[in-house]
């Protein structure tokens, strides 16, 4: 591991040692961050499993049905009983945080649907018809969840992923460099120190050779 050129002083070891404790102290934290993170990641990702083997079931049963009314009914009277739509839906779109991650907020404000729960009259159209719009119209709570989940799974997962980064490069890059040059400055230190110490005592014998004499 390359070492990083620093000043062999008391002052800079001083300052090497707070920066470690800080990096230790955030590399805590931002594994904390990570493993909670994780955890609502693995609740929203089984919500969104189980949201969306019910929409797809209720989709894939819509569209048997109108597979199945376009088989009985004519092009003109499918356009004509598909022209207005069975229910108008105004949305309010807002955020949410989880673990410092802002994601989207569907919900509801509105339903305004027409007279009568359909938009056409039943003389020209089929029961498959109507069965596909009333999956369609019960379905669309779900679809809105679902859209919410997915995102935010998404959203949480590339947090994740930064995160993870972020501990992997203070615990195995950040940490060890800065340990490594508290241990050399530690060993320069000594080793001055040793030295200093070897010269004190040689003038000490110097002189108490001079007394002697």
């Amino acid at each position: 591991m390359a070492t990083q050129r620093v000043n062999p002083t008391r002052m800079e070891l001083t300052r090497l040692k707070k920066r470690r404790a800080t990096a230790v102290r955030g590399h805590k934290l931002l594994k904390d961050k990570r493993d909670e993170m994780v955890r609502r990641f693995v609740i929203l990702a089984r919500e969104n499993k189980a949201l969306r083997e019910r929409v797809e079931k209720q989709l894939s049963q819509a569209l048997y049905d109108f597979m199945l009314a376009r088989a009985v009914m004519s092009d003109d009277a499918m356009a004509q009983a598909l022209m207005v739509p069975a229910r108008q839906v105004e949305l309010e779109l807002g955020e949410k945080n989880i673990m410092s991650v802002d994601v989207p907020a569907i919900s509801v404000r509105s339903i305004r649907t027409a007279e009568g729960g359909t938009p056409y009259g039943f003389a020209f159209t089929s029961a498959e018809l109507d069965g596909a719009i009333a999956t369609l119209s019960d379905v669309l709570p779900d679809l809105l969840k679902l859209a919410e989940a997915e995102k935010a799974c998404n959203m949480l997962a590339d947090e994740i992923e930064k995160t993870r980064r972020r501990v992997n490069a203070l615990e195995y890059v950040l940490i060890p460099q800065m340990e490594e040059s508290i241990r050399v400055i530690t060993m320069k230190l000594e080793e001055n120190e040793r030295g200093n110490l070897t010269r004190l005592m040689k003038t000490k014998d110097m002189i108490a050779a001079r007394n002697a004499q």
